[in-house]
């Protein structure tokens, strides 16, 4: 393919994973997969500042979107309502498990990726306590509210990309809640 051909992002998108997938993270070079997707490392450039950008490089978009669901919320709604509306919301984002399942294998063998993960988790729970903020919902409960919403995100993420099942995203996230909502109401 030159590199003329349409679809130059999703190529190399496709070929980064491959080659993360086959020879790891760390030992795939940008040359590797500009070649892969039968590019320059020049185009990659184009649309990665690098090759951890394939990975993360839609965090931004996913929060954005999650913010903007929370804000539409019910205002009615309690804080733990408010953020499991706006998580609901991912799963119109996180449609393709498969690609998933193989970001979330290679960013669990590759400290550094673990760690960038956790920073963008981090974020995502900034952003969330901060629209809830705007909820009008004091500020120890919404940090908590976030917090929580996004440690309910990480594990019914984790059990949806590892799932062999047909539920989707949205499944798992409001059988996570409950699971958090029983947690909270067993007895001292």
């Amino acid at each position: 393919m030159g590199r003329w051909e349409p679809d130059a992002s999703a190529r190399l998108r496709q070929a980064a994973m491959e080659l993360f997938v086959q020879q790891g993270f760390e030992q795939t070079t940008v040359a590797d997969i500009a070649r892969a997707a039968g590019l320059t490392s020049r185009t990659f450039f184009r649309y990665f500042a690098d090759k951890r950008e394939v990975l993360f490089g839609g965090a931004t978009a996913l929060e954005n979107h999650l913010v903007e669901a929370l804000a539409d919320a019910p205002g009615t709604a309690s804080p733990m309502e408010a953020i499991a509306v706006a998580l609901d919301s991912a799963a119109e984002v996180l449609t393709d498990r498969h690609w998933s399942a193989q970001r979330q294998s290679v960013i669990a063998a590759n400290a550094e990726l673990r760690e960038r993960e956790l920073i963008k988790m981090a974020s995502l729970s900034e952003a969330l306590a901060h629209g809830l903020l705007q909820r009008d919902i004091a500020d120890a409960e919404a940090r908590l509210a976030a917090e929580a919403g996004v440690a309910v995100f990480r594990v019914a993420f984790e059990r949806w990309v590892a799932q062999a099942g047909n539920q989707g995203l949205s499944d798992v996230l409001r059988e996570s809640f409950a699971q958090l909502r029983a947690l909270a109401a067993e007895p001292n």
